[in-house]
């Protein structure tokens, strides 16, 4: 007789309310805690998984064959997976692309990051939407033992991320240049040659490819870390300043933060902000930022300019927002969702600073939102 293969178990997923799912597990062996969100992007999974925005989150992903174009360098947003793990419906498959260089569980596996397959990722949507994110624990063991109670234990212990600052966390150490533009085929990606504009990139986790946007917008860019002072970012002599996206609770960060962007504006620069760096910019222009039920996560989001009346498909990550009630007299609100009527951008009345809540550089639309770099780069150019 045939001996039957071993079905057990390889992962498990346990919500702090004591659901658990169980999957096959791939990636790196352990356990990890975190608030889980989902994300509803059709492709891009390496880079989501290397934005620092996602740092303390699992991601559940929505669309289910995750893995099959493989990984590749190129494609990193940042050094090394920011996101503690994540969740897929079906196994990855062997890649078949030709940028392949490592498949997803081995990419996974040696960076240290947990995934789960096998699991009904419609469920596990739907109670998030209903229920809001919850904090979880996930392991992968290859035997199947799991301590069921230790693992809904530790996702109850999850500090959650309200309150946290994450940004310290995923900065950089030390003040960098960059000027390296958006990939192109043949070549891949160029260098910045003949910049016009003197930018400072703050760093509160910063993708790699704003910061090609900004260099493709024609600007010579220094990166600072998220704890630089305004009189250390004035020190550069900028043409403009950019606030960058990043994790955790803009409020938390702020703290530090605020008073650097205030110093910033003192000195009437152009200024242009990215999902942390907008809520944080509007953090210091007075208004008030909170947690949202499930957030907003996918590169498929309506997003209407109020000036323009123009809809642009924008790509999303963030799980706190602007509360549009609390922008004081002559801030305005520039852009909204059209999923469920949030704050999407902001901007000055009188002043060329502006921000906005989702990533124009992640290819959404697929060009619908390079303008706002261009108009941070016309900011500059008209202040001379």
């Amino acid at each position: 007789m045939a001996q039957q293969p071993d079905t057990r178990p390889t992962a498990c997923l346990a919500l702090a309310d004591g659901t658990v799912f169980y999957g096959r597990g791939f990636g790196a062996t352990g356990a990890t805690e975190a608030e889980l969100c989902f994300n509803t992007a059709m492709t891009g999974y390496q880079e989501i998984m290397t934005d620092p925005s996602y740092a303390g989150q699992i991601v559940t992903f929505t669309f289910p064959h995750i893995g099959n174009t493989g990984t590749t360098p190129e494609d990193d947003e940042t050094g090394d997976p920011v996101a503690a793990g994540m969740v897929v419906k079906w196994d990855p498959t062997e890649p078949s692309n030709w940028r392949n260089v490592e498949t997803l569980s081995d990419w996974l596996a040696k960076r240290g990051r947990i995934a789960i397959g096998g699991i009904d990722t419609r469920r596990l949507t739907r109670a998030i939407r209903q229920q809001g994110a919850p904090h979880v624990a996930l392991a992968h063991d290859p035997e199947g033992n799991f301590d069921i109670e230790a693992l809904v234990a530790k996702a109850r212990a999850f500090a959650g991320l309200e309150g946290m600052d994450l940004a310290k966390e995923v900065t950089c150490a030390q003040s960098y240049k960059w000027d390296e533009m958006r990939w192109a085929w043949p070549d891949g990606y160029p260098r910045q040659e003949a910049p016009k504009h003197k930018v400072v990139a703050i760093d509160f986790g910063a993708k790699r490819n704003i910061l090609r946007c900004l260099a493709s917008a024609g600007c010579d860019v220094t990166v600072l870390p998220a704890t630089a002072t305004s009189e250390e970012v004035l020190s550069h002599d900028p043409d403009g300043v950019f606030l960058s996206n990043g994790p955790g609770d803009p409020a938390a960060t702020g703290e530090y933060a605020v008073p650097m962007i205030k110093g910033v504006l003192d000195a009437d620069l152009p200024v242009f902000g990215i999902c942390l760096g907008h809520q944080m910019l509007a953090l210091a222009l007075g208004a008030k930022t909170v947690k949202m039920n499930h957030g907003h996560h996918g590169a498929n989001h309506p997003v209407k300019e109020h000036d323009t009346g123009k809809v642009e498909i924008t790509s999303m990550n963030h799980g706190f927002a602007v509360d549009a009630q609390t922008l004081p007299e002559g801030v305005v609100e520039s852009h909204v969702s059209l999923f469920d009527g949030s704050n999407c951008g902001i901007r000055m009345a009188d002043r060329p600073v502006f921000s906005v809540q989702h990533h124009p550089e992640a290819s959404p639309g697929p060009q619908d939102s390079f303008y706002l770099f261009e108009r941070f780069a016309e900011n500059m150019a008209a202040r001379g």
